[in-house]
């Protein structure tokens, strides 16, 4: 494991320890323009860009979107950040001027007592028996959805997992039917902040009285948002006053009620927030990728359909099968290994600190490549070759660093929401597969870097089985 270095710790993990890290040297990187360094670079094409950083090294630094940024490729460093040394970084000003436009007093980015509060709370949510009961409803409203295409229809996978995935939150979290209004609303906001952060660079140098349509469409947005949570959260209230609820949503409306237990009614709508969010938007890009995948990979299909027999037979799959359904899940485990949701994570360091001798200050915000280091060659055979087998166990090389895969993050702040994310890809994949086929309409993905690894519209023709 790389061992961090504080400049007055008088560690000797490398030749530069003790020395200041504020004076160490740099990672090596592209120089990029004058004040805007490589902003253009990264926005326009960020696949393209992240290539380019890899032949500078493990770590690699440049200038954008007025951040000082050190892209990490190194698993070892990842692991030092955030398991070893977790306490020792924070989310940073970028990551957090993320949070400020969709939701600040949110898990995924509050920290410190705050953070651990909330985790602590919400994780009930999350065990395995709670799962088990949010099984049946993925599996369901998967069931309905696929039932409703016409043989031969093309479908747009992006637009009806996003519609899915919401609906399996929702009920499954909160307790909600969620209708195509409501829905609507929820969409429009993901929509317009995705509009905003693949602008974001650009927008960070304009002055801030300057209006712009991704800007006017983004508040819009969010009003409409912030006015449908408050509905829903007055709903719960009033339902709680007569009865005690258990979904997630309930328990937020209760600790909130409770002044003994230090809830900011604020941190209701930012968690309803999140999980909206976060719950429902990265699982419908993964779905999305492993469905693309599936119909371009007829080897796959034919060992999937085999499982599937052999598994469940003529009914639907069952959180009961999820163990039984090995080749499901390396099929998916691919697929995110591949196309992690979430490409990178973000963090500062709370003091200047040196990392494989390099400095990097606290005004240094470090980017933790998963997209990168999950096809570099060093860890992975034929990086960029779709291969479920390699996940078999005889196939795992024992000297591949435990963080050379990392689509959920790691450490104390990983996806609080992996099991019910995992269980959910499984159950659906599988749901779907025993009814459809699907055909390639789309042969070339257009994947950007926005707030998720985005494919771009996928299209698909869909074939009974």
């Amino acid at each position: 494991m790389t061992e961090l270095s504080r400049p007055d710790d008088g560690n000797q993990a490398d030749e530069r320890s003790g020395s200041d890290a504020s004076s160490a040297e740099r990672p090596p990187g592209p120089s990029g323009l004058p004040v805007v360094g490589s902003t253009l670079t990264a926005g326009r094409d960020g696949l393209g860009f992240t290539d380019t950083l890899v032949a500078y090294g493990d770590l690699v630094g440049y200038d954008a979107f007025g951040e000082e940024i050190v892209a990490v490729f190194d698993p070892e460093v990842v692991e030092t950040v955030l398991v070893a040394e977790s306490d020792a970084f924070v989310k940073g000003a970028f990551e957090m001027a993320l949070g400020e436009l969709v939701a600040p007093e949110g898990l995924a980015f509050t920290e410190g007592e705050q953070w651990r509060r909330q985790r602590t709370a919400l994780q009930s949510s999350f065990t395995p028996d709670k799962i088990r009961g949010y099984a049946d409803e993925m599996v369901e409203r998967t069931a309905v959805m696929a039932d409703g295409w016409d043989d031969g229809e093309e479908v747009e996978l992006g637009d009806a997992f996003a519609d899915l995935t919401l609906r399996i939150l929702t009920r499954a979290l909160f307790d909600l039917d969620f209708d195509a209004e409501s829905g609507a609303v929820v969409r429009e906001a993901a929509d317009a902040i995705h509009g905003v952060v693949d602008r974001f660079g650009l927008l960070t140098f304009l002055p801030e009285w300057v209006p712009t349509p991704v800007e006017r469409r983004y508040d819009r947005a969010m009003t409409d948002l912030d006015a449908m949570v408050d509905e829903l959260v007055a709903e719960r209230r009033t339902q709680s006053a007569d009865s005690e609820g258990d979904d997630l949503l309930s328990l937020l409306v209760a600790a909130a009620d409770a002044e003994e237990v230090g809830v900011k009614p604020e941190e209701v709508r930012d968690q309803l927030v999140t999980f909206l969010f976060a719950g429902h938007e990265t699982t419908a890009t993964a779905l999305t990728y492993a469905c693309w995948l599936l119909a371009g990979n007829p080897d796959a299909r034919e060992r999937l359909d085999a499982e599937l027999d052999a598994v469940v037979g003529d009914r639907d799959p069952t959180f009961a099968d999820v163990p039984a359904l090995d080749y499901t899940e390396r099929f998916i485990r691919e697929a995110l290994r591949l196309y992690p949701p979430i490409y990178a994570i973000y963090r500062q360091p709370k003091e200047d600190v040196l990392l494989d001798g390099y400095g990097i200050t606290t005004d240094t915000t470090l980017q933790l490549s998963i997209y990168g280091i999950q096809r570099d060659e060093r860890w992975w055979d034929a990086p960029d070759e779709f291969r479920p087998e390699r996940w078999t166990d005889e196939k795992q090389p024992d000297d591949r660093p435990e963080y050379a895969y990392f689509p959920f993050g790691g450490g104390p702040r990983h996806c609080i929401g992996m099991r019910f994310a995992m269980t959910e890809l499984k159950l659906v994949l599988a749901t779907l597969a025993r009814r459809v086929e699907f055909e390639r309409v789309t042969e070339e993905l257009d994947i950007s870097m926005g707030l998720t690894l985005s494919p771009g519209d996928v299209e698909v023709r869909v074939r009974d089985v």
